[in-house]
């Protein structure tokens, strides 16, 4: 019978560097990461919604990670690790969402549109645009999802990217873009179609749009369960915009198979960020567990409370390994053969991460909902991750193709006079 699996799929172990990356990681997360949190909201929240400017804090932090070698990790052509290294790392970088990844250079979409530009752009697109994104002295946007249309399938995009002589000109509306309400936004990756009569999956192209460009207006940050991230996720508006067709990312026709590319990796790192975030909530279940009284004695001897904590590891630790397998098939045979592991990720992780969190906010009582804890914020963030990268459905779809299409391992054919 053959084997469901390839055993070198099996072997999760990490590298001695990336072993060395995670103890710098955790003093780093511990020792400035952890402490910076305060400052961060608090200077939000002087600031106001509607301001998108970084706090300083986090541009200290960014000094310190860059001095201990943490930065650009995600990329492994710049870091030398590999995927599955990185994801032991992606999610560390996960108990403290809004400060690490940021303070590392590892923030999406950034990530994504330099693996983009990394695979795809000319040399002059990663002198432009990859290098600085690289350093850290701009960011990016990422301009797919329209409210017009379900983004879902990406075939229905009604963006228009048309060429005009030496020129595309770009019309249209998105939203969910994320990164563009931070001024230090330099550079919007825009998917849209260059021509409406190919086939469905080769209408789309990108091309790289600067956001001061004539033409390109950002309407409105939009909240996600009511919280403006620093970064922001935008209503973006194109109209007539013009830029160079040297701009145009990789060739005409080959958007969508771009946008793949890029969600493979990317998901996973989403993935793991949020096992980062259900870790801290379960910690924080356990520590609230231990101090509060209910009834005559701790919440930690309480039945009820011992399950969802004893539920909790079970769902973390079996969805780090299907995120860890995944990450191991990126590294051997690339996106494409991982692309029904990553779905599976796609799918159990947000879920993982909601239950987990929604347990902790439980646990907290009516501290969990406010915002004195993070659990909220945590909750909301990756009840949106059900949505965003693939909805679950989109996922669910695709693995039940990939289970209908499997060969069977097993020869289950029942005859006319089979008895039980």
């Amino acid at each position: 019978m053959t084997q469901p699996f390839d055993v070198d799929h099996l072997d999760l172990r990490p590298s001695s560097h990336a072993l060395e990356l995670r103890d710098l990681l955790i003093e780093f997360m511990q020792e400035h990461v952890f402490p910076a949190e305060v400052d961060y909201h608090a200077h939000r929240c002087a600031m106001g919604v509607e301001d998108h400017t970084l706090p300083p804090v986090v541009k200290t932090l960014k000094i310190e990670a860059r001095r201990r070698g943490l930065w650009n990790l995600f990329l492994p052509a710049t870091s030398g690790i590999s995927q599955l290294d990185y994801a032991m790392l992606a999610e560390i970088t996960g108990w403290s969402l809004e400060l690490a990844p940021e303070a590392m250079n590892g923030q999406a979409p950034d990530t994504g549109n330099m693996e983009l530009l990394h695979l795809f752009g000319t040399d002059e697109q990663k002198k432009t645009w990859l290098a600085p994104l690289l350093d850290g002295t701009i960011r990016s946007g990422f301009a797919m999802t329209e409210p017009a249309v379900a983004s879902s399938d990406a075939t229905n995009i009604e963006t228009l990217i048309e060429r005009d002589g030496g020129d595309y000109v770009i019309n249209g509306r998105k939203w969910w873009t994320s990164g563009a309400a931070d001024p230090r936004c330099a550079v919007l990756v825009v998917i849209g179609k260059t021509d409406p009569t190919a086939a469905g999956h080769v209408q789309q192209s990108m091309v790289l749009v600067p956001t001061g460009a004539p033409g390109v207006t950002i309407v409105r940050d939009v909240p996600v369960f009511g919280r403006h991230d620093q970064h922001g996720h935008c209503e973006v508006l194109f109209k007539d915009v013009r830029v160079p067709a040297s701009h145009l990312l990789g060739q005409e026709g080959g958007g969508f198979a771009m946008a793949q590319a890029r969600l493979g990796p990317g998901r996973i790192h989403h993935c793991m960020r949020a096992l980062g975030a259900a870790e801290r909530a379960l910690s924080m279940m356990v520590t609230r567990s231990k101090s509060r009284m209910a009834f005559g004695k701790p919440l930690a001897e309480q039945g009820l409370v011992q399950s969802d904590i004893a539920e909790s590891r079970l769902a973390i630790d079996q969805a780090r390994l299907m995120c860890q397998q995944t990450s191991r098939i990126i590294d051997l045979h690339g996106n494409k053969a991982a692309a029904n592991h990553v779905a599976l990720a796609k799918v159990v992780v947000p879920r993982v991460a909601t239950q987990v969190i929604d347990r902790a906010i439980q646990v907290h009582g009516g501290a969990g909902v406010s915002d004195d804890v993070p659990l909220a914020a945590m909750w909301g963030w990756h009840r949106a991750m059900r949505i965003f990268d693939g909805p679950d459905e989109v996922h669910i779809r695709s693995i039940a193709r990939n289970e209908l299409q499997r060969p069977s391992l097993f020869d289950l054919s029942i005859s006319a006079g089979a008895t039980a």
